[in-house]
């Protein structure tokens, strides 16, 4: 009864704004005789002025005087026949105003009853993600999203024909020995070069299951960009099975992490792609082929999914990532320090100068803690929580990442 009682007052408001419109009263332009009228008075007063100082003789004075009061009587005519420029609206326009009143109200009665759901009641929040939930559950199958994309023709015009011959015969041994791994690796490989998804997937369930149980992450994760390939972005459920298959083996696989993120985006859950990829912005490594991609999405996903994007995540880092530190293992004791004091120093400079993610202080901070320098590393924990006040989540953060650089309690 409520909503009923509410949309009816708000449909009343709007036709009475309409109804206002049509029936006040009409000022209309200003006629042009008026303004004549009032310059014929001004000359007359005018005229009076230089006859009484003498600069019209008195039968000038007095012609111009006859000739003016002319023009004047002539202008009040020609405004009087033009009527009042106000008034009272025409029976048309009240019978106007009534018409759109009704179909104001009346109209919105009935587009609702017959395109609405009235006495629906307001979904709880779980209710709705209940509901996307199913409605991901239910999406089209691999199969059912390839069914209107032609598949590309075994030889695509312009190929090289020596290349051709040899795919071809990839092709005929890879048939002749099923279970053959390498095999079906090397035809995958070249049929998605020939734009050939579909068969190139294939050959990696082949390869899949003659691994077994020694199949990796990695084979899963090509398996699903495949088939995300062949069905032109769409993310299947079949995919999300080698999707998840991925990050069981592999739970900080960059490939998995991205399209489950795009998986989400397309099913109507931001909220749980933007947590993907933020994550993959924060942790992954710079020059990956899916950071990209994140940082020119992100910002619509933050939207929707109703978040708030720290701006710094979307530039590309600068800092030393755990890999090179790892990597500084491997130099001389003299070259690791200069490589990694120099790319801690870039990262210090900038975080003082524009600020930054907390996650790109938590790489600060854990960079002095590798070089043993806790002092400054205690310094840059300090301002990183200053930075964050307020923000529990980012003071985790860094709290993680001063434990983890051996200054935390």
């Amino acid at each position: 009864m409520v909503f009923w009682l509410t949309s009816i007052g708000l449909a009343a408001i709007c036709a009475g704004f309409l109804v206002y419109a049509l029936l006040r009263p009409r000022g209309g332009a200003t006629p042009a005789a008026a303004y004549d009228l009032q310059v014929y008075r001004d000359q007359l007063a005018e005229v009076e002025r230089d006859a009484a100082r003498g600069l019209l003789a008195p039968e000038d004075a007095e012609r111009a005087r006859i000739e003016v009061k002319r023009r004047i009587l002539e202008a009040d005519r020609v405004l009087s026949a033009a009527g009042p420029r106000g008034g009272a609206p025409a029976v048309g326009s009240r019978a106007l105003a009534g018409l759109t009143a009704l179909a104001v109200i009346g109209g919105a009665a009935v587009l609702y009853s017959a395109l609405g759901q009235p006495g629906a009641r307001d979904l709880p929040l779980q209710t709705r993600l209940a509901a996307i939930e199913a409605a991901r559950e239910g999406r089209p199958t691999q199969a059912e999203a390839e069914a209107g994309i032609p598949e590309a023709p075994a030889a695509p015009e312009g190929a090289d024909p020596g290349y051709l011959e040899l795919v071809e015969r990839l092709r005929e041994t890879v048939a002749s020995r099923p279970a053959d791994i390498q095999g079906n690796a090397l035809l995958a490989r070249h049929e998605a070069a020939l734009g050939r998804y579909r068969a190139a997937y294939a050959a990696q369930e082949r390869l899949i299951a003659a691994r077994g149980g020694d199949a990796d992450a990695a084979d899963y994760a090509q398996l699903a960009e495949l088939m995300i390939a062949a069905a032109r972005g769409y993310v299947s459920p079949e995919a999300e099975a080698a999707l998840r298959a991925t990050l069981a083996r592999d739970p900080a696989n960059g490939t998995a992490r991205y399209y489950s993120g795009v998986m989400f985006a397309q099913a109507g859950r931001y909220d749980r792609a933007f947590e993907l990829w933020r994550g993959l912005l924060a942790e992954g490594r710079e020059g990956a082929p899916w950071m990209e991609p994140v940082r020119r999405q992100i910002g619509q996903v933050a939207q929707l999914a109703g978040r708030r994007l720290d701006p710094a995540l979307l530039r590309p880092r600068t800092g030393p990532t755990a890999g090179d530190v790892a990597a500084a293992g491997e130099m001389s004791a003299e070259d690791r320090t200069g490589m990694i004091g120099g790319m801690v120093a870039r990262l210090a400079e900038r975080l003082e100068r524009e600020g930054g993610s907390p996650a790109e202080w938590a790489q600060l901070i854990n960079a002095y803690g590798v070089l043993g320098r806790t002092g400054e590393a205690r310094a840059a924990l300090a301002r990183a929580e200053a930075a964050h006040a307020g923000d529990r989540d980012a003071l985790a953060h860094l709290r993680d990442a001063a434990i983890e650089a051996g200054i935390g309690e």
